[in-house]
């Protein structure tokens, strides 16, 4: 499923035209991303958890040449499925 998808479903669903479709899965969006960045945890009860890791400076390898090479320390956006999501 694509976002143009999950609009027409959205629409469909709460009974929306997909312009306002649109702009409430635009906003979500938008709110989910402004909270990661400031560093606040997500929590959709039933769906999951979205919240950033900090993941440590590491040393990895150039395929292509073999060197060592260091891989600086960065945040990652990291989901965490609900235990009743799959069921």
């Amino acid at each position: 499923m694509n976002k143009t998808d999950l609009i027409n479903e959205i629409a469909a669903k709460a009974n929306l035209n997909k312009v306002d479709a649109k702009n409430a899965l635009n906003a979500c969006l938008e709110s989910i991303a402004q909270a990661l960045v400031n560093d606040d945890k997500v929590q959709l009860l039933g769906f999951g958890t979205f919240s950033m890791q900090e993941k440590p400076e590491r040393t990895g390898i150039n395929p292509r040449t073999k060197e060592q090479i260091v891989i600086p320390a960065r945040k990652v956006c990291k989901f965490k499925p609900a235990d009743s999501l799959g069921k």
